[in-house]
C-alpha cells in the first residue's frame, strides 16, 4: 500500500472513474503525480532520485512534527506582517496542526538521506501542507493557483533555515525523551544499590582482586555515571535551542521581512514550548553545525559509558558455575539451540550493539560536519539521520536495560561471602598496622598455601583476633571514615 493511500477504503465502481493522476509542473517540465497524493512533483522527483536507505522521513515523527511547527510559525509571522492573507494563513495553520496531531505522516515519503541539503524534505513538507490547506479551502489537490507550496507555505523561507531549525526542534524533543529514559535506568540502578548496600565483595582492578567494597557501591557508581551524562546531555540541549530561522538562503535574510526572524522565532517557541532563540549572527549559524557535533559527542559519551556498564554486568554474571557468578541477570529467553539450559545476557548485549552504532554515527557526523563548504553544510540530512537514530536507539536501549534486566538482578550473597573470606586483597587494609612488607609476605603465603590472611596474621602473632575484626570490619574496608551504623554481611574470619 502506498503511503498516501493508507487508511483509505478501496476504490469502488463509483470511484473508478476518478482521475488516477494529476499533472504538475516544475522547472524540468510536467509530471504525473498520483491524484490521491498530498505530496507533489518535487517530492515525486526526490523519491525517484534518492532510493538510498528505504527509510522515509516519516520514520522520524519528531522531524515531521517539527517541520509542521516551523511552517506554522512562519505562517503566523507572515500573517502578522501582512505578507499572507488570513484565509491562506489559517488554512496552512490548520494543515500544520493536523500534521502535528499525527495526520498525513505517511505522505512524508522522501528518503532520509538525500542530496540538496534537505531541500527535498522541505519541498515534501511544503507540498503536503499546501495540498491539505487547499482541501480545507474547498479546492482539489494540485490547484496551486489558490494556494502555492512555495509562494505561500514557504514564504520568507529557505530550506537552509527551515531544515536545520526543524532538526533542532526534533532533536530537542528526542533528547528529552532520552533524558527521561536515562532517569528511569538511573533509578533502577540506584534501587539496586540500596538493595545491595549490605553485600560485601572484592573489587577488581585490571581484572585482578583489589580491595573490598560493597555490591551496592558498584551499582551506585552505575547510577552516578548516568546522572553525570544526563547533565551533559542537558547542556547540549541548550546549544540546539539556538536557531537560524529567518536567515533564508545564506543567513542574510534575503526575501524575508526585517521583522520576520524575531516573529517566527517567538511563534515557534509558543507552538513547541521550547525556548528557542535566534542566533546572533545568522550567516555564521547557517553554515555552522557545531551544535550537532557537540550533541553527537555527548551521545557517544553516553554510549561508551553505557556499554562499559553492560560489559560489567555481563562479566559479573558470567558463569553460572565457571565464571564470576557474583550476580544473576534475569533470564528472558533460551540462550542456545544446541546447549540445553544455557541462558545468555542478551539485554546487555543488545545495548552494547546500540552503543557500537552510536559511536559509528558520531564518526559519520564528524565527517559530514567537516565536509561543509562556505555558507552552507550540504550534508545535514545524514547528520539528521545519524543523530535521530542515536537518540531513538539509546532511549530504547535504556528502557529495555532498566525494565528487562536491571530491575530483576539478584546477588549471589553466599558466593560473595566466601570470596571475601578467601581474598588476599584484604591484606591491603593491614598496611598501616603491620607494614607493607609484612602484609605482602602474608598475602603471598596465603596465595601459595590457600590459608586465609586472617588466620596467618593471628598465627604469626602480628595482630590479635579482636584487632583484626575491627580493622577488617566491612564499614572500615568499604566505607573508611563512615560511622558503622548499618549491619553488613561479612564472612567469619575465624573459620
Amino acid at each position: 500500500m502506498s503511503p498516501h493511500s493508507e487508511g483509505r477504503p478501496a476504490a469502488t465502481a463509483a470511484t473508478d472513474a476518478r482521475p488516477t493522476f494529476r499533472s504538475e509542473h516544475d522547472l524540468l517540465g510536467d509530471r504525473e503525480v498520483p491524484a490521491a497524493a498530498y505530496y507533489g512533483i518535487h517530492t515525486l522527483r526526490a523519491v525517484e532520485n534518492f532510493p538510498i536507505t528505504g527509510t522515509p522521513i516519516a520514520a522520524y515523527p519528531d522531524l515531521v512534527v517539527a517541520l509542521a511547527c516551523v511552517k506554522q510559525a512562519a505562517a503566523r509571522a507572515n500573517l502578522e506582517l501582512g505578507l499572507l492573507d488570513r484565509t491562506r494563513a489559517e488554512a496552512i495553520i490548520t494543515a500544520c496542526e493536523e500534521i502535528r496531531a499525527g495526520g498525513l505522516h505517511g505522505e512524508f515519503v522522501v528518503d532520509v538521506i538525500q542530496g540538496g541539503a534537505g531541500t527535498s524534505t522541505n519541498m515534501n513538507a511544503n507540498e503536503v501542507i499546501a495540498n491539505r490547506a487547499l482541501e480545507v479551502l474547498g479546492h482539489p489537490r494540485g490547484a496551486y493557483k489558490h494556494l502555492h507550496p512555495l509562494e505561500d507555505v514557504n514564504a520568507g523561507q529557505s530550506t537552509n533555515d527551515v531544515y536545520p531549525t526543524a532538526l533542532n526542534v526534533a532533536l530537542h524533543v528526542a533528547a528529552h525523551r532520552l533524558l527521561d529514559a536515562m532517569a528511569l535506568l538511573q533509578q533502577a540502578f540506584a534501587a539496586k544499590a540500596e538493595e545491595f548496600t549490605d553485600v560485601l565483595k572484592i573489587g577488581r582492578t585490571q581484572l585482578q582482586d583489589a580491595v573490598p567494597m560493597t555490591l551496592g557501591q558498584e551499582f551506585a557508581a552505575f547510577a552516578l555515571m548516568l546522572d553525570e551524562d544526563r547533565r551533559r546531555l542537558g547542556e547540549a540541549c541548550e546549544l540546539i535551542r539556538e536557531i537560524n530561522l529567518g536567515g533564508t538562503a545564506i543567513g542574510t535574510g534575503l526575501n524575508a521581512h526585517p521583522s520576520y526572524a524575531a516573529l517566527a522565532c517567538r511563534h515557534l517557541a509558543e507552538i513547541t514550548g521550547i525556548p528557542v532563540t535566534t542566533a546572533g549572527d545568522l550567516v555564521e549559524a547557517t553554515q555552522d553545525v557545531g551544535a550537532f557535533v557537540q550533541l553527537s559527542g555527548v551521545l557517544k559519551r553516553i554510549a561508551v559509558k553505557l556499554s562499559k556498564t553492560c560489559n560489567d554486568l555481563r562479566l559479573l554474571s558470567c558463569g553460572p558455575r565457571a565464571g564470576f557468578g557474583e550476580i544473576n541477570l534475569p533470564p528472558v529467553q533460551a540462550g542456545s539451540s544446541i546447549m540445553p539450559g544455557k541462558v545468555n545476557p542478551v539485554i546487555p548485549e543488545v545495548v552494547n550493539q546500540i552503543a557500537f552504532e552510536v559511536i559509528g554515527n558520531d564518526v559519520t557526523i564528524t565527517f559530514a560536519a567537516e565536509a561543509g563548504q562556505l555558507q552552507l553544510n550540504a550534508f545535514e540530512p545524514v547528520i539528521a539521520h545519524s543523530l535521530l537514530k542515536s537518540l531513538t536507539h539509546l532511549r530504547a536501549g535504556c528502557l529495555t536495560l532498566a525494565e528487562r534486566c536491571v530491575v530483576g538482578i539478584t546477588a549471589n550473597r553466599e558466593h560473595l561471602f566466601h570470596q571475601v573470606g578467601r581474598s588476599i586483597g584484604i591484606a591491603t587494609a593491614l598496611n598501616p598496622h603491620i607494614g607493607y612488607e609484612q602484609a605482602t609476605a602474608v598475602a603471598q603465603e596465603a596465595l601459595v598455601t590457600g590459608t586465609t590472611v586472617f588466620d596467618l596474621v593471628v598465627a604469626k602473632g602480628l595482630l590479635s583476633s579482636e584487632q583484626l575484626r575491627e580493622i577488617l570490619h566491612p564499614d572500615n574496608l568499604a566505607r573508611p571514615g563512615i560511622s558503622r551504623t548499618v549491619p553488613v554481611q561479612r564472612p567469619d574470619r575465624d573459620s
